[in-house]
């Protein structure tokens, strides 16, 4: 799997195709909007600054890390001559679904196609393209130049041999990889959203305010973030549609998303990328402060 193409200049896009490129991948990352994949080497560049300045890498390692990316808009052509394709484009199935057949389309037969979904069927994925036995998840999480584990998620028909080339290839990455099987939420999202889903009701129903619920989590279960901050990060509609899929996926009342998480979103307060959610950020700060929605009058 020398010739990787990953899909999607975001977050988790531009993160996934840096730590593929710093391990010595050939490495194309597509988006439709020129302007996202500037950003992204821009992202990408800071960030191997910042290792430089840490003394995690040398600048000779940044360097050869840049020449290994390239970046494109065509999607066909660039998966021409691919051997796995990393799609890491909105949390959205419909979407998801078209993009992968159209994957199926222009990708060499023997290419394996990957999904960072974090919560969608890999099998329903699988089931719009012609090759399901070579669909499967590799759940990144966020920051992916920092963060170890990957899910990698079988699939209905995803083959022993396809996941063990996965599997392989995360230890190849630096990553600690976890096999596991596909149903809603995977693991990682089935007990991480209910509890940031518990937090928000938390405050909806006024047991506490959000820095009081986040400081119980943080000293209270050593979390290294608070449920509700974390959202943040997350980005609040991300959660709500991870929610939806398991509320969707298992018919269960236990994971509708709060009313209030509902309506924060509908309003635009998206968290950390929109500049306001549960906490207000400022750019250029890494000091938050609560929400003013949420202080007491």
């Amino acid at each position: 799997m020398d010739k990787v193409i990953v899909l999607g200049a975001g977050t988790m896009g531009n993160g996934i195709a840096h730590v593929f490129a710093m391990n010595g991948y050939s490495v194309k990352l597509v988006d439709v909007k020129q302007e996202a994949l500037d950003k992204a080497i821009n992202t990408i560049t800071k960030n191997l600054d910042r290792m430089v300045a840490k003394g995690g890498i040398d600048e000779a390692k940044k360097n050869e890390t840049l020449k290994n990316l390239t970046i494109q808009t065509d999607l066909a052509a660039a998966c021409a001559d691919a051997t796995l394709v990393v799609e890491a484009a909105t949390e959205n199935i419909d979407l998801k679904l078209k993009i992968f057949k159209q994957l199926d389309e222009v990708s060499p037969p023997d290419a394996i196609l990957a999904t960072n979904t974090s919560s969608i069927s890999i099998t329903r994925i699988a089931a719009v393209t012609r090759r399901a036995d070579k669909v499967i998840g590799m759940h990144f999480m966020n920051p992916v130049p920092v963060m170890k584990l990957i899910e990698v998620i079988r699939g209905y028909a995803t083959s022993d041999e396809v996941t063990k080339k996965i599997m392989e290839l995360s230890i190849k990455l630096g990553k600690v990889p976890v096999e596991v099987n596909d149903y809603p939420g995977f693991v990682a999202n089935r007990i991480l959203m209910p509890m940031i889903n518990e937090a928000i009701y938390s405050l909806y129903e006024n047991v506490a305010g959000v820095s009081e619920i986040d400081t119980v989590m943080k000293l209270g279960m050593a979390h290294p973030m608070g449920p509700l901050q974390l959202a943040d990060f997350i980005g609040l509609d991300v959660c709500v549609a991870i929610l939806r899929v398991l509320h969707d996926g298992f018919g269960n009342p236990k994971y509708a998303p709060c009313p209030l998480l509902v309506n924060m979103v509908t309003a635009g307060y998206l968290g950390a990328k929109s500049g306001e959610g549960f906490y207000k950020y400022t750019s250029g700060s890494k000091d938050v402060v609560v929400s003013p929605m949420f202080l007491k009058k």
